[in-house]
């Protein structure tokens, strides 16, 4: 089939970008057609329509304007699409034939620079990761603010948990590596889109400006280039707002790894996957949406140099101190715009009149800035006072050539003000008079025709024209000449309108012309100062966020923790930050704890649920994260020797789609803490070993609990929820293991819960209390009471019988389980107690129980033959 010009054109250029809906400008609108217009009319919910390919067929199509396009397409990458934005390379005006249509872009999830959909403080980062002999290559870069990070992974766990600490929106993956189980691996890890395809080392020079050298962090290089190749691919343009390379693992930071990050809820809950409710949400009080995106950056990785912390503690605790230095910050910094991504725009060439109007007033408040940190007494304070650079020569030129309210697009008129160009002024003035002069030729002929309707309009395929209506036809003098004629009216010209019409649209011509040209240098002036401009917006967003941290602090009561090199951990009065936000005034009770690296080396709480375990222990790690940021703690007072590495494993969870199970989901957690751990580090296990059968969820929590006690093996500092009591007896076995409980009150046949922590174990687990607070039928519960009743005498006898078949009665809980010999980093003795057993000459009890057949057996018989093997024990041991 023949297609029109045109369409063949539109065809042409599909071709070369078949994975992406294809945006073609048509005059005004950005066209699509065939089945991208069918996507795009369902997914964008605009009218779809069809238009005439050639040889009688209609195909479908759909239209956006082009000034709104940039929404559009955010739209249809939120969806998952890519789209590629062909341009009309030349005026249609003075086109001969078919105009010069190019693709000039390709929009991607990783590369949306208008990214109106998604909050503001949040990045959108594109990632990489290539095969190298030592393991993975991992990059990540955020288009908008030039942010890149870089280095090796040794596991493609570790890669997985780089996915999920970044998030990027986009996975660059190489082609050859389609279908490998890696990558499978990762697809299933994460919510960004996959993009196979080649890469390059050859890109990355041009992209650093500097080859290969100075990079923070080995064996980032591959995944760096094949970011850089692929920008340059589909933005068709170089970059020069990069920001230097950040090292992707670096050692100055405290270790969070992504199970930590969700267990906490540091940037959003685990349950509806919000904002609100997180750490994050409760500490934002920043102003600009540079700090927000800085802050988040400082909770996800804090500091481990006390030095560093101290110096961030130093600069917030200055301004806590003072409300109105603090508020005066404040009040300025709302008038600072994202100057990072307006940069951004600025180097990649689409910041408009607006963008550049917002980047003057941006660095208008610099001066203000730093005027309200003079005198500082802090460091950090007084070196971003000094960071303040002004740019005035920038702010001066943007001021004296930018008009107060400039339009949306450069292409429009009234972008330059007044004065600045004494040529564009000529040119305006000239236009100015020519329509002027059109006005007066109106009155006039009104009053030399009679026609009193007559009127003189415009349009860009007529140009000026005197309109008259049918019924004043009658008046039309002879020289006008006859050019449209419409229902109503006929439309004339005459050689005087044509000759000023000439003269005005040459002056607008050219005035546009040159508007264009003073912007374009304007934009240049900006991209020349880019160093300059990045390091004021990152002392500005540093300001910002440690205002926000003293606002937070001095709101809440926070008090300024001692962070030291000591393995001490020690709280007065702590508080959970985010439900204590949440509760009314007064309500929440805090708790004090004390840790350190070896007397108290392990705390065992035990309690009911709902008494507050799981919220006292997460309170614990989110006090030392945060004082580890630097900020003030929700706390009377606080020590906190510093943590390498903080994990956490707390509720539970499944992997469907990996096929793993909620006990299989907490086995590789705990793997992966025992793996990682150091006596530096920081653990919080809430109930570990629940999710298989009783006993055997027992033997792994004790045998976990002696594993994390040894400093031959891992020796952390650690909180360790349970509600197996048969655990408590470890308090007694290993120096370093000390029982704590959440303290209930038993109230006229229920129970308060007391929120407070005490120096002993609990006694009773109370489920069926709590489970009648959740509202339980009352004749369940009863049944339930009788059942607990049955099993704890059943329990009872069976312990009372084995400890008299080994020996004699006196056993108690520390002879139910085998003890493991102290800080040996043996075995457990259970297997040489076994020996023991096997050895010895079985007792009559125990040959009647060889024998017997229970399976064959029903209930009460085995109740019944249970209840003589007890009697037999008791007869033989009375005196």
């Amino acid at each position: 089939m023949s297609y029109t010009p045109m369409m063949q054109q539109y065809l042409d250029v599909k071709g070369r970008c078949p994975d992406a809906l294809l945006m073609f400008r048509l005059g005004d609108f950005y066209e699509l057609f065939f089945e991208d217009a069918e996507i795009a009319a369902r997914e964008l919910e605009i009218t779809l329509t069809g238009r005439e390919a050639g040889g009688g067929r209609r195909v479908p199509m759909c239209g956006v304007p082009y000034h709104a396009v940039e929404g559009y397409i955010a739209a249809l990458v939120e969806r998952g699409y890519k789209v590629a934005i062909c341009d009309q390379m030349e005026d249609p005006a003075l086109a001969k034939g078919l105009v010069r249509r190019e693709i000039t872009r390709i929009v991607t999830p990783g590369t949306l620079l208008e990214d109106r959909g998604k909050e503001e403080k949040e990045q959108r980062l594109i990632g990489a990761v290539i095969p190298i002999p030592e393991g993975w290559s991992v990059a990540f870069a955020d288009l908008s603010t030039g942010d890149r990070w870089a280095g090796a992974a040794h596991s493609i766990e570790q890669v997985m948990d780089d996915g999920l600490r970044y998030r990027p929106a986009e996975w660059l993956i190489p082609e050859e590596a389609a279908g490998e189980p890696w990558v499978t691996q990762l697809s299933k890890s994460t919510e960004a889109i996959l993009t196979h395809r080649g890469h390059g080392k050859k890109t990355f020079t041009r992209m650093e400006n500097g080859g290969w050298d100075d990079l923070p962090e080995a064996g980032g290089e591959e995944a760096l280039a094949a970011i850089a190749s692929y920008i340059e691919e589909t933005q068709r343009r170089q970059l020069v707002h990069w920001k230097p390379v950040q090292p992707l693992h670096d050692a100055t930071y405290m270790a969070v790894d992504a199970f930590a990050r969700r267990n906490l809820e540091l940037v959003q809950t685990v349950r509806e996957g919000r904002r609100t409710g997180s750490l994050l949400w409760l500490l934002d009080e920043t102003v600009t949406a540079m700090g927000g995106r800085l802050l988040r950056q400082w909770l996800e990785r804090p500091l481990i140099d006390p030095g560093a912390i101290a110096r961030r503690q130093d600069g917030i605790e200055e301004l806590v101190g003072q409300w109105m230095r603090r508020n005066q910050l404040r009040e300025d910094l709302r008038c600072v715009y994202d100057l990072e991504r307006l940069l951004g725009r600025v180097s990649y060439g689409s910041a408009g009149p607006r963008d550049l109007r917002a980047v003057a007033q941006s660095l208008s408040q610099a001066p203000k800035l730093a005027a309200g940190l003079a005198g500082a007494r802090s460091s950090i304070l007084a070196d971003i006072e000094r960071r303040l650079d002004p740019c005035e020569e920038v702010r001066d030129l943007l001021d004296r050539a930018l008009a107060d309210d400039p339009p949306a697009t450069a292409k429009e008129p009234g972008v330059i003000r007044d004065g600045f160009s004494p040529e564009l002024d000529e040119l305006r003035r000239a236009s100015r008079e020519g329509r002027s002069w059109i006005a007066a030729l109106e009155q006039r002929e009104r009053e030399r025709t009679g026609i009193k309707s007559l009127k003189i309009g415009y349009n860009r395929v007529f140009g000026y024209y005197i309109e008259v209506t049918k019924a004043n036809l009658a008046l039309v003098p002879r020289e006008y000449e006859r050019r449209q004629t419409l229902a109503a009216s006929e439309r004339y010209v005459t050689p005087e309108l044509k000759e000023m019409e000439s003269r005005i649209l040459d002056a607008q011509e050219r005035a546009e012309t040159i508007e264009y040209q003073l912007f374009v240098e304007l934009r240049g002036t900006v991209v020349k100062a880019l160093p300059r401009l990045q390091r004021l917006a990152g002392a500005m967003a540093e300001l910002d966020v440690l205002c926000a941290l003293a606002e937070v602090a001095a709101k809440r009561r926070y008090t300024r923790p001692v962070v030291d090199d000591s393995s001490v951990i020690e709280i007065r009065g702590g508080r959970h930050p985010v439900v204590e936000a949440v509760l009314p005034d007064g309500t929440f009770v805090p708790n004090d704890t004390f840790l350190d690296g070896d007397n108290r080396r392990v705390a065992l709480i035990t309690g009911p649920n709902m008494a507050g375990k799981s919220t006292y222990m997460r309170q614990v790690a989110l006090i030392v994260l945060l004082a580890q940021v630097g900020s003030f703690v929700p706390a009377d007072s606080a020590r906190i020797g510093i943590v390498d590495r903080l994990f956490t494993r707390i509720g539970a969870a499944d992997d469907l789609v990996a096929g793993q199970s909620t006990f299989m989901v907490e086995m590789v957690e705990l793997a992966t803490i025992l793996r990682n751990a150091t006596p530096r580090s920081l653990i919080i296990l809430d109930e570990i070993g629940r999710g298989t059968s009783t006993y055997d969820g027992m033997s792994i929590a004790r045998a976990a609990v002696e594993y994390i006690h040894d400093p031959t093996r891992v020796g952390a500092r650690t909180l360790f929820a349970t509600h197996y009591h048969e655990l408590t007896g470890l308090a007694d076995e290993l120096p370093g293991v000390h029982n704590f409980s959440t303290e209930v009150r038993e109230d006229s046949g229920g129970i308060v819960f007391l929120h407070r922590l005490v120096d002993r174990p609990a006694d009773r687990s109370y489920g069926i209390h709590v489970a009648r607070l959740a509202g339980l039928p009352e004749d369940l519960l009863e049944r339930a009471e009788a059942i607990l009743t049955s099993m704890e005498q059943v329990q009872q006898g069976l312990s009372q019988t084995a400890a008299a078949c080994v020996g004699g009665e006196g056993g108690g809980a520390d002879r139910d389980l085998p003890k493991v010999p102290q800080e040996t980093g043996g075995r457990s003795t259970a297997d040489e107690a076994g020996r023991r057993l096997d050895k010895a000459p079985l007792h009559p009890v125990l040959e009647r129980l060889r024998k017997a057949r229970v399976l064959d057996m029903t209930p009460i018989q085995a109740l019944q033959e249970l209840y003589e093997l007890h009697l037999l024990v008791r007869e033989e041991n009375e005196p």
